[in-house]
Protein backbone atom coordinates (compact mmCIF):
# COMPACT_ATOMS: atom_id res chain seq x y z
CA UNK A 1 0.00 0.00 0.00
CA UNK A 2 1.32 3.46 -0.80
CA UNK A 3 2.30 5.71 2.08
CA UNK A 4 -0.83 7.69 1.32
CA UNK A 5 -2.47 6.82 4.62
CA UNK A 6 -0.70 8.21 7.66
CA UNK A 7 -1.64 9.22 11.17
CA UNK A 8 -0.07 12.12 13.04
CA UNK A 9 -0.56 11.25 16.72
CA UNK A 10 0.19 14.85 17.76
CA UNK A 11 -2.52 16.29 15.50
CA UNK A 12 -5.73 17.69 16.96
CA UNK A 13 -7.58 16.12 14.01
CA UNK A 14 -9.16 12.81 15.10
CA UNK A 15 -7.43 9.71 13.67
CA UNK A 16 -10.54 8.55 11.77
CA UNK A 17 -10.65 11.94 9.99
CA UNK A 18 -6.95 11.74 9.17
CA UNK A 19 -7.55 8.32 7.59
CA UNK A 20 -10.66 9.50 5.76
CA UNK A 21 -8.99 12.59 4.32
CA UNK A 22 -5.79 10.71 3.43
CA UNK A 23 -7.71 8.12 1.42
CA UNK A 24 -10.02 10.69 -0.20
CA UNK A 25 -7.10 12.94 -1.19
CA UNK A 26 -4.98 10.04 -2.46
CA UNK A 27 -7.94 8.81 -4.54
CA UNK A 28 -8.50 12.31 -5.95
CA UNK A 29 -4.82 12.61 -6.90
CA UNK A 30 -4.83 9.14 -8.47
CA UNK A 31 -2.32 7.74 -5.98
CA UNK A 32 -5.00 5.21 -5.11
CA UNK A 33 -6.53 4.43 -8.52
CA UNK A 34 -10.07 3.31 -9.19
CA UNK A 35 -10.39 -0.36 -8.28
CA UNK A 36 -7.49 -0.30 -5.84
CA UNK A 37 -8.20 -2.70 -2.96
CA UNK A 38 -7.71 -1.12 0.44
CA UNK A 39 -6.38 -3.14 3.36
CA UNK A 40 -8.94 -4.77 5.62
CA UNK A 41 -10.10 -2.71 8.57
CA UNK A 42 -8.08 -4.90 10.94
CA UNK A 43 -4.94 -4.82 8.81
CA UNK A 44 -4.98 -1.04 8.44
CA UNK A 45 -5.73 -0.58 12.15
CA UNK A 46 -2.72 -2.75 12.97
CA UNK A 47 -0.51 -0.95 10.46
CA UNK A 48 -1.48 2.50 11.78
CA UNK A 49 -1.63 1.36 15.42
CA UNK A 50 -5.18 2.61 15.96
CA UNK A 51 -8.39 0.95 17.11
CA UNK A 52 -10.33 -1.16 14.61
CA UNK A 53 -13.40 1.06 15.15
CA UNK A 54 -11.34 4.10 14.08
CA UNK A 55 -10.61 2.60 10.68
CA UNK A 56 -14.16 1.23 10.39
CA UNK A 57 -15.58 4.73 10.92
CA UNK A 58 -13.26 6.22 8.30
CA UNK A 59 -14.23 3.51 5.78
CA UNK A 60 -17.96 4.06 6.51
CA UNK A 61 -17.63 7.79 5.88
CA UNK A 62 -15.64 7.18 2.71
CA UNK A 63 -18.33 4.80 1.49
CA UNK A 64 -21.10 7.30 2.26
CA UNK A 65 -19.18 9.92 0.27
CA UNK A 66 -18.80 7.53 -2.69
CA UNK A 67 -15.01 7.43 -2.48
CA UNK A 68 -14.90 3.71 -1.74
CA UNK A 69 -17.22 0.78 -2.22
CA UNK A 70 -17.43 -2.34 -0.12
CA UNK A 71 -17.96 -5.54 -2.04
CA UNK A 72 -18.97 -7.86 0.78
CA UNK A 73 -16.24 -10.32 1.68
CA UNK A 74 -14.17 -9.26 -1.34
CA UNK A 75 -13.09 -6.09 0.44
CA UNK A 76 -13.13 -2.33 0.11
CA UNK A 77 -12.10 -0.68 -3.16
CA UNK A 78 -11.60 2.84 -4.49
CA UNK A 79 -14.85 3.63 -6.31
CA UNK A 80 -15.25 4.90 -9.84
CA UNK A 81 -17.86 7.48 -8.77
CA UNK A 82 -16.83 10.91 -9.88
CA UNK A 83 -13.93 9.59 -11.96
CA UNK A 84 -15.09 11.50 -15.05
CA UNK A 85 -15.60 14.66 -13.00
CA UNK A 86 -12.15 14.27 -11.48
CA UNK A 87 -10.61 13.88 -14.94
CA UNK A 88 -12.40 17.03 -16.12
CA UNK A 89 -11.17 18.92 -13.04
CA UNK A 90 -7.59 17.76 -13.63
CA UNK A 91 -7.78 18.90 -17.26
CA UNK A 92 -9.11 22.31 -16.17
CA UNK A 93 -6.37 22.62 -13.54
CA UNK A 94 -3.68 21.82 -16.12
CA UNK A 95 -5.13 24.41 -18.49
CA UNK A 96 -5.16 26.97 -15.68
CA UNK A 97 -1.56 26.13 -14.79
CA UNK A 98 -0.61 26.73 -18.40
CA UNK A 99 -2.29 30.14 -18.41
CA UNK A 100 -0.59 31.08 -15.12
CA UNK A 101 2.77 30.05 -16.52
CA UNK A 102 2.27 32.13 -19.68
CA UNK A 103 1.28 35.14 -17.56
CA UNK A 104 4.32 34.71 -15.34
CA UNK A 105 2.33 34.72 -12.10
CA UNK A 106 3.76 33.25 -8.92
CA UNK A 107 2.36 29.97 -7.62
CA UNK A 108 0.99 31.52 -4.40
CA UNK A 109 -0.79 34.23 -6.37
CA UNK A 110 -2.31 31.62 -8.69
CA UNK A 111 -3.57 29.61 -5.72
CA UNK A 112 -5.01 32.76 -4.11
CA UNK A 113 -6.94 33.38 -7.32
CA UNK A 114 -8.38 29.85 -7.23
CA UNK A 115 -9.33 30.18 -3.55
CA UNK A 116 -11.10 33.46 -4.26
CA UNK A 117 -12.95 31.92 -7.21
CA UNK A 118 -14.08 28.97 -5.10
CA UNK A 119 -15.43 31.29 -2.42
CA UNK A 120 -17.65 32.74 -5.11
Amino acid sequence: MPDAIRIDPSSKVPPYEQIRSSVANAAARGELPVGYKLPTVRALAEQLKVAVNTVARAYRELEQAGVVETRGRSGTFIAANGDEQRAEAVAAARAYAGVISKLGLERDEALDIVRAALRG
